[in-house]
This record gives C-alpha cells, sequence and structure tokens, in this order.
C-alpha cells in the first residue's frame, strides 16, 4: 500500500510528465498551425501582482523577460499539483483510467483557466471553436499521461 506522502510525490511526478505531454502537443500545434504563444499565462502573473500590491521588478525588457519565465512556471505548477491530486485518487479509488484521465484534464483546464477567468483575461464563452480545441486537445493529453503515470506508479487501498 502506497502511504500518503508517497501517493502525493508520485502524483506530483506523474503530472510533471503530464505537463511534458501537454506542453508538446501545444508546441506541436504551434508549429503546424503557425499560431503565436498565448499571453494568457504572463497576463495572469502580471494582474496577480498587481491584485496583491507587488510589481514585477525591472525595466520594460527585464520586467517582461520575467513575466515570460514566471507565465510558463504557473502552468507547471498546476500540472505537478493535479497530477499530486490525481495520485490521491488513484490512491483511494478504483476509478477506470479512462474517467481519471478526464477528472484530472477537467481539474487542469480549470486549475489554468479558472483564474485567468476571474481575473479578467478570457472568456471561455467566448472562445471560438479552434481555440477551445487549442485548449481542449493538450488538456486531454495531460489527463491520459497523468492518469496512466499515476496509475503506473500507485497501487489503490484494497476493499
Amino acid at each position: 500500500m502506497v502511504s500518503f506522502r508517497s501517493a502525493v510525490v508520485k502524483g506530483a511526478a506523474a503530472g510533471a510528465a503530464g505537463t511534458t505531454a501537454l506542453n508538446a502537443v501545444t508546441y506541436l500545434d504551434m508549429a503546424v498551425r503557425g499560431r503565436p504563444a498565448s499571453s494568457t499565462p504572463e497576463d495572469t502573473v502580471e494582474k496577480l501582482a498587481h491584485a496583491v500590491h507587488a510589481e514585477v521588478p525591472g525595466d520594460e525588457e527585464t520586467r517582461s523577460n520575467r513575466l515570460s519565465g514566471l507565465g510558463p512556471l504557473t502552468g507547471i505548477a498546476t500540472g505537478v499539483g493535479v497530477g499530486a491530486l490525481a495520485g490521491l485518487l488513484v490512491r483511494h479509488n478504483r476509478l477506470p483510467t479512462p474517467v481519471l484521465a478526464g477528472v484530472v484534464a477537467g481539474a487542469a483546464m480549470v486549475g489554468s483557466n479558472g483564474p485567468m477567468t476571474a481575473l479578467g483575461i478570457t472568456d471561455p464563452r467566448t472562445w471560438s471553436a479552434s481555440s477551445w480545441v487549442s485548449d481542449l486537445v493538450p488538456h486531454v493529453a495531460y489527463g491520459l499521461v497523468t492518469a496512466a503515470v499515476a496509475r503506473g506508479l500507485i497501487r489503490p487501498l484494497a476493499n
């Protein structure tokens, strides 16, 4: 039986693997369609900093570069954090892997898009079909990889 701590750590590792898959699918989409990277992660960091009365330091270029680094780190943190939760789900129940993948993908979408929506950076209700596909497909890849790796690393508790 896997301990709570071990399930969290192994789930976080699964989330890191899932995040790699999400990034790979996103970059492949950018390369195939010739679309630019989204600025929403950087915009989120900027608005969050402003909301807590902090500013990202530096002149315009340095500040922009810092935001370019901090934005993607929020996605990594979300992916690893949702993976940790996935580890706990695997430890405590026997959801079929496809269902677990859907739950994990949905949690990652909420974890990434929720703050952006709450801060007024984006509104998924106004997204085009293409925008939804650009967001959904990488998150499905994240969910599938995270669920499979978590399942491979963690044995559920016996009933």
